[in-house]
């Protein structure tokens, strides 16, 4: 589970980065890379991308009601 909330970390990150460029540059790197904003791949990205960012609203959440530490390991709560 570690490795899956790593992953979408790094795929938020991505999304927000991208999502900079765009408006500071008009510029769309993950569409620069994949061949346009309607190109499978880009799309797939952009998917990923939105799934990730739902997937880290769990520990955002979970944040809320106990201390942070315990909610970044999985919700186990702190002793």
């Amino acid at each position: 589970m570690r490795a899956f909330n790593i992953i979408t970390l790094i795929l938020v990150i991505v999304g927000g980065l991208n999502w900079g460029l765009v408006g500071l540059f008009q510029f769309d790197l993950v569409a620069a890379i994949f061949g346009g904003q309607d190109a499978v791949a880009a799309r797939i990205i952009y998917i990923l991308v939105g799934l990730s960012a739902v997937w880290q609203l769990i520990p955002l959440v979970k944040s809320f009601s106990m201390d942070e530490p315990a909610a970044e390991r999985g919700g186990r709560h702190a002793h």
